[in-house]
């Protein structure tokens, strides 16, 4: 795992979010989300001492360290307030031919692009949302995020026919496609021609109730 290419995730992460850009931190990366439910991120590309200095200053909720490795390996770096949460796999496909957008029957697709942010949404015949995702570009990578499909709109397809059509925004084909996938997602991905480059750990301190 390298950390220009993190770092190039991350960045175009922020601009597909709308997100302030990453600053440099502890030799990993710092994201000021600034959300109701995450203050603020930390990203490292792999396991590193600052990880344990960082994780024993923190004390608030809504904080997340994320490191590119094995789960475990993150857990053992932290003290015991910090919880690890479900796994994440960073994915990269390589440069091609890009697949031709595919809907069953009953959908229909629409994909705009507004200040270098690409999103798709796929709708049901009487416009309900049932698919969506978005995509963006930064120097050297093409990212995919938030690929999402309602339950009940599952297994036909719509999120293959979401990456295919975020895909033909693209406008370097040197440019790597990446994206962070979930442990579900990655069956999905992987059917597609994507391949896990790096587990991509994470852990935060659950709030109080």
């Amino acid at each position: 795992m390298t950390a220009e290419l993190l770092e190039s995730w991350l960045r175009a992460r922020s601009i597909a979010r709308h997100l302030p850009q990453p600053v440099a931190d502890r030799g990993g990366l710092r994201v000021d989300t600034a959300m109701p439910e995450e203050l603020r991120r930390y990203v490292f590309a792999g396991p590193t001492p600052a990880i344990t200095q960082l994780a024993q200053e923190i004390h608030e909720p809504y904080v997340f360290i994320k490191m590119c490795g094995p789960g475990a390996r993150l857990q053992s770096l932290v003290p015991q307030r910090w919880q690890l949460q479900p796994a994440g796999y960073l994915m990269i496909k390589e440069p091609g031919r890009n697949p031709v957008p595919s809907l069953p029957p009953g959908y229909w697709l629409q994909v705009q692009t507004e200040a270098a942010v690409t999103t798709a949404r796929i709708f049901t015949e009487d416009d309900t949302l049932a698919a969506s995702g978005y995509a963006a570009e930064y120097e050297n990578v093409f990212i995919f995020d938030r690929i999402a499909t309602v339950p009940e709109h599952q297994h036909q397809g719509l999120g293959a026919a979401v990456m295919a059509a975020l895909g033909t925004a693209q406008k370097s084909q040197a440019a790597q496609r990446v994206l962070v996938a979930t442990e579900a997602g990655r069956g999905l991905y992987a059917t597609i021609g994507w391949k896990v480059l790096s587990p991509f750990s994470t852990v935060t301190i659950t709030p109080p109730f």
